[in-house]
């Protein structure tokens, strides 16, 4: 595969590298730092110096794109693969990286843009091509919807994809229409049509499984070519790497924690996720015990269901620091060299020995 496709490797990987150029030719004019990731709200939360935002995620781009053509090259080398539809093993890494990293400049110029509009134009636009393609994908191990009912049955695989195809044209052209939405409902539009678009096709492939399998439908044929080889292997694969992946996510969703420890000039606030904080005692001016909480959008940081950390905004203090659990309203707010402080403990109880330690020191 890769001698025969060498002019459409060696073209995409140049595409991938064109970012690279522009930042060399713009490179007076960026930031020493640049913000390279947004968070769900639609603020900053990531910064990357300069050098890796030009030169770095570029790099990382071009060897997921290799590593993916290695892979597909090595599952798929006894397989003949519609020519139309294999184009998206190469185009769409290189797409998305031109459409990444061209935001990424612009924003750093200081162009106004709302990352949820972004969001939209790339993951809607994806669907509409990928969805184009998927009919011409032939039935193979890697490209598609890859199940034990599709890689078994030729038909399934067909009649599958073509619903899929014109599911996710459908879906993504709804996803272009959040670009009208405010950032909240989009948020929730996206979650609904990416569950939709993911397992729907599934559920058709197993209602056709079951439908065939019981009428004994002609159509359905139990394949022993090479792809029956690799349907159990590759769906064993992607069920380890989804629990893999839920359990990561599950683990950084509803881990980690916030603890203060007391020195003898300062005291310091541990975070299990995010930078720690030390706080010179002669450099606080008020501590303020609140049981009803403190609100505010986060702008940097780390956020979960568990833990709120790093840099928040709101109406009454403006831009203010957070070391929080999530759930637990009562907090204490400190100000310290002008900038605004507000931290808590994993209950009320704990919330309260952090304000009793802090007070005291200042009575002192």
């Amino acid at each position: 595969m890769i001698k025969y496709y060498r002019k459409h490797i060696i073209l995409s990987s140049i595409v991938l590298l064109l970012p690279i150029l522009v930042g060399l030719i713009l490179w007076n004019r960026l930031p020493a730092t640049m913000t390279t990731h947004w968070g769900a709200d639609g603020h900053a939360d990531g910064w990357s110096g300069k050098a890796f935002a030009v030169f770095g995620l570029p790099l990382i781009q071009l060897a997921v794109h290799w590593l993916m053509l290695f892979l597909d090259s090595r599952l798929t080398k006894n397989y003949e693969q519609n020519r139309k539809a294999y184009r998206i093993v190469f185009w769409i890494i290189p797409g998305v990286s031109l459409f990444a990293n061209a935001f990424l400049y612009a924003f750093a110029l200081g162009w106004d843009f709302r990352p949820e509009v972004f969001i939209s134009l790339l993951i809607g636009l994806m669907f509409i091509v990928i969805g184009n393609y998927m009919p011409k994908i032939r039935q193979n191990p890697t490209l598609g919807i890859k199940i034990s009912w599709t890689l078994t049955s030729e038909e399934n695989w067909n009649r599958t994809h073509r619903m899929a195809g014109k599911l996710w044209v459908a879906g993504g052209i709804l996803l272009l229409f959040t670009v009208f939405l405010p950032m909240k409902i989009a948020a929730w539009v996206w979650l609904t049509a990416l569950l939709v678009l993911a397992f729907v096709p599934i559920g058709y492939s197993y209602y056709l499984h079951r439908t065939l399998t019981r009428t004994n439908d002609a159509l359905i044929e139990e394949t022993t070519n090479p792809v029956g080889i690799f349907s159990k292997n590759a769906t064993r694969v992607s069920l380890v790497i989804t629990v893999f992946l839920l359990l990561g996510c599950a683990w950084l969703m509803f881990t980690g924690n916030v603890d203060v420890q007391y020195g003898e000039t300062s005291f310091t606030i541990e975070a299990t996720y995010w930078d720690d904080l030390t706080v010179d005692y002669a450099a606080i001016d008020s501590v303020e015990y609140r049981e009803d909480g403190v609100d505010g959008s986060r702008v940097g940081g780390y956020g979960s269901p568990r833990l709120a950390l790093g840099n928040f905004r709101n109406e009454e203090f403006g831009d203010y620091t957070r070391y929080t659990y999530t759930r637990q309203k009562a907090c204490v707010v400190l100000t310290s060299a002008g900038r605004v402080l507000v931290l808590n403990g994993a209950d009320d109880e704990a919330t309260r020995a952090i304000y009793e330690e802090l007070a005291g020191y200042i009575e002192g």
